[in-house]
């Protein structure tokens, strides 16, 4: 197989879980969203998910120089913020402008759109680093396995509460205290994800908690169902 192959089963399969769960969130909402706002917050997704690498790495470093441990609390959180702060920010940027009237489960649907963009470049990069041979295809199906029920499915949940978060703040005027508790539980829960993955692998104790964190994520659209429109999706008081 060419390499140019190899690129296009990548960027193919990179895209799968990402679209397959994009068909089931946007199941969750009352009324059709404009479909090129769609593909913008998509795209806005993948995009900062370009410059997530880049902070990251500058944070990693810093935390190299100092000392820290590359799994330590500091680390998990840290990179876990970083992540779920560059979903929200490709969100905003898609949304702050748009002429449409805002409904608050808008927040949480334009967000889990953010994080599938996103989860979509992590998708085409692991799949990227398989090496071609006799296992190459075996190890796709494998890892895209792992990806949609694992890292892909939990941003999508993440990405959820700090919509959720973010819809409240609108509704009760008080946007940015909101989203901080949103990124807070977020990235907690991130950093508990990416700490069972690392000790544990794609085992029952992930299953578990993705269950139940996709329980409660599932509950909080329901609640947003009934709340009216509202002004706008900007960050203002």
């Amino acid at each position: 197989m060419t390499p140019i192959m190899t690129i296009v089963i990548s960027l193919i399969g990179g895209l799968l879980p990402g679209f397959a769960w994009l068909i089931f969130y946007l199941t969750e909402d009352n009324h059709a969203e404009p479909k090129r706002l769609i593909v913008f917050t998509f795209i806005a997704g993948m995009a900062f998910g370009f410059f997530t690498v880049a902070v990251e790495n500058i944070f990693s470093a810093g935390l190299a120089h100092w000392g820290v441990a590359e799994l330590s609390i500091i680390s998990l959180v840290g990179l876990a913020l970083i992540e779920e702060s560059m979903k929200f920010a490709a969100a905003h940027f898609a949304l702050v402008k748009s002429p449409e009237k805002p409904q608050p489960i808008d927040a949480m649907i334009y967000m889990v759109v953010a994080a599938l963009g996103f989860a979509t470049l992590e998708n085409i990069g692991a799949l990227s680093m398989i090496p071609w041979g006799t296992a190459f295809v075996p190890s796709i199906l494998e890892t895209l396995s792992f990806r949609f029920i694992g890292a892909t499915l939990l941003h999508t949940l993440t990405s959820g509460i700090v919509g959720y978060y973010w819809a409240l703040g609108m509704v009760r005027k008080r946007p940015v205290r909101h989203l901080i508790w949103g990124l807070s539980l977020a990235s907690v829960l991130h950093a508990c994800f990416n700490y069972l993955i690392l000790n544990y692998g794609n085992g029952v104790y992930t299953l578990v908690f993705i269950l139940v964190v996709g329980f409660f994520v599932l509950n909080d659209f329901e609640e947003l169902r009934e709340i009216p429109p509202q002004n706008d999706f900007s960050l203002a008081s």
